[in-house]
């Protein structure tokens, strides 16, 4: 299926000037290239994923967390989709788990979780995609606090992506009563803050997951409730022209989507079975050889079900054999394979007049112990969903012991105990010990509220976090002071990497920062001078930072300590927080 014209002008402008677009651009961009990279042709597909590359490289140029994690979760999904590459998917996803742990992005994290358990799937390992899975729902359980960084509507985007994303593993996995619950959170998020292309791909899952929980339900004798699924789903069906008008859903002029996308022709074929379907389905079966397995499957069967009641029993027979040939190697949908072989096996000509009954009977039993299976299945994704949560508060327990929590760094106790460690390792050394206090803090909590002086404390640790190393320990020592150890770094390195965080501070829109700036005194850590000496003289310099101007850093080095240590008294540790 071709791109629309005017999205591949928008990609022939944008690639020749990706360092002069805004971060805004780059991450709306990215969120059109997941949309039309699932709903394109395999050229389009390629071609999306090129342009993703390249955006990632930007983001990463450009440093900024949030939008690196968006953009490798946007290049893994697209790798995810497009057959034969999901292998290249993995190093992205393993990036991704790493990137969103250090940079504390939990709902990118649980996305992640979730991408690869569609990863698993794809190799046929259903445990581990429940793990996966399970994982990600337990991450999502946590009370998140929106990051004020994104914005409260991308935020709220990202969480809906993440909850599509995991409905999507539980559908493959048929577990469908979970999984309707997990779209029902998305569905909400969606209403408030999702574009016209997130609610048409929301839609689509949807109808996705009420087509498979349909076939399911048929093969255990539920054929009421059945028909009900396969009723919303053409409703969603018919729903959707309004829908992706609006969006970046490559389009064809004059063609509705149901006469285009696999799974909106199956919903309205399958809810009303007859001849009228059949063209628009072997059209669709034709042009679409590249479609993934779970919509081959569905299509397949409603076109068969269509021939059917045109009288056409021969056809019926051979579309399923088709299908059921052509998916003979692939072993990531489970659950709708087995509806495929039950709807040639009861709707062939193999099976005797006499046998029929029986063998039907036969399914019917088999059928119902599967059930009872994907039950258990249920039972045990609960059972292990507690076992993380009891997991994670007892870690939550141990973490809150050593974290703020208000900002969520380490706390004066982790500092005190890392300091101790990087003594003891001969690698750490050089090591730079750095004071940083607030500039204006004070006037944001006396003339607005506390409130907003604790989401100022969270803004600036994290901006903190985001421009320092992994290897760096950030901590706040005691209302609005941090203190950074800064390990195998000399002072002028250790000076030249926080001027960096100065400037992010300062860059930031006054809505974050309320116009508060750092003061820093960073200084080199001495053969045996223990810690409270180091934090003293790093206390000294800060104040001198002060006494300039604030919003700067000054290192002080062992010739300039005994100027300092004149001009200010001995250094007192705030009270612990």
């Amino acid at each position: 299926m071709p791109l629309r014209d005017d999205v591949v002008d928008a990609r022939e402008g944008a690639a020749t000037s990706l360092g002069e677009v805004s971060d805004a651009w780059v991450m709306g961009r990215a969120r059109e290239l997941q949309v039309v990279g699932q709903h394109s042709d395999l050229q389009g597909r390629r071609a999306a994923l090129r342009e993703a590359d390249e955006l990632l490289s930007e983001a990463r140029r450009r440093g900024n967390p949030r939008m690196v994690g968006q953009l490798l979760c946007c290049g893994s999904m697209l790798r995810l989709c497009a057959p034969g590459m999901a292998e290249q998917a993995v190093p992205l996803l393993d990036e991704l788990l790493t990137h969103t742990r250090r940079h504390r992005l939990d709902v990118l994290r649980a996305d992640a979780h979730a991408l690869r358990g569609r990863l698993a799937l794809i190799d046929g390992n259903e445990d581990n995609a429940l793990n996966q899975a399970a994982e990600a729902l337990v991450i999502l359980d946590d009370d998140l606090v929106p990051d004020a960084t994104l914005g409260r509507r991308s935020w709220e985007r990202l969480l809906a992506t993440a909850l599509i994303d995991i409905g999507r593993v539980l559908t493959q996995l048929g577990i469908y009563d979970m999984a309707d619950e997990v779209m029902a959170r998305a569905h909400h998020r969606i209403r408030e803050s999702g574009g016209p292309y997130e609610i048409a791909t929301h839609l689509i899952n949807r109808c996705r997951m009420l087509l498979g929980w349909g076939l399911r339900l048929e093969r255990i004798g539920k054929q009421d409730e059945a028909h009900a699924r396969f009723g919303t789903a053409s409703q969603i069906a018919l729903s959707m022209d309004g829908r992706s008008q609006e969006s970046l859903f490559p389009r064809i002029p004059g063609m509705q989507d149901a006469d285009r996308l696999p799974v909106l022709a199956a919903a309205s074929a399958l809810a009303h079975p007859d001849a009228e379907h059949v063209a628009r389905l072997a059209e669709i079966s034709e042009a679409e050889q590249d479609m993934p397995t779970r919509e081959r499957i569905v299509l397949a069967i409603a076109l068969s079900r269509c021939h059917r009641a045109a009288g056409a029993a021969d056809r019926s027979t051979e579309v399923l054999l088709e299908a059921r040939d052509a998916i003979a190697e692939d072993v990531s949908e489970p659950g709708l394979r087995i509806s495929l072989v039950r709807e040639y096996a009861l709707h062939s000509e193999l099976s005797p007049e006499e046998a029929a009954p029986a063998l039907r009977e036969y399914s019917r039993e088999l059928e119902t112990e599967l059930w009872n299976m994907r039950a258990s299945r249920s039972i045990t994704l609960k059972a292990r969903l507690d076992r993380q949560r009891l997991n994670r508060q007892h870690h939550a327990i141990t973490r809150q012991a050593m974290h703020d929590p208000l900002t969520g760094l380490p706390n004066r106790r982790a500092l005190d105990a890392k300091l101790e460690s990087l003594l003891q390792e001969p690698e750490a050394q050089p090591l730079s010990v750095a004071l940083v206090d607030l500039d204006g803090f004070k006037e944001v909590n006396d003339q607005r509220s506390h409130a907003e002086g604790d989401e100022v404390l969270r803004v600036i640790a994290r901006t903190l976090s985001d421009t320092l190393r992994a290897d760096d320990l950030v901590s706040r020592y005691g209302g609005d002071e941090f203190v950074v150890l800064l390990p195998g770094v000399p002072l002028q390195a250790s000076e030249s990497a926080l001027e960096r965080t100065v400037h992010a501070v300062a860059e930031l829109p006054a809505s974050l920062s309320r116009g508060v700036t750092l003061s820093i005194g960073v200084v080199a850590m001495q053969p045996h001078e223990d810690a409270s000496e180091v934090l003293a003289r790093a206390d000294m310099a800060m104040y001198r930072a002060k006494r300039l101007g604030g919003n700067r850093v000054v290192a002080v080095s062992t010739d300039s300590t005994q100027e300092i240590s004149s001009e200010q008294p001995l250094w007192i540790p705030p009270e612990a927080t």
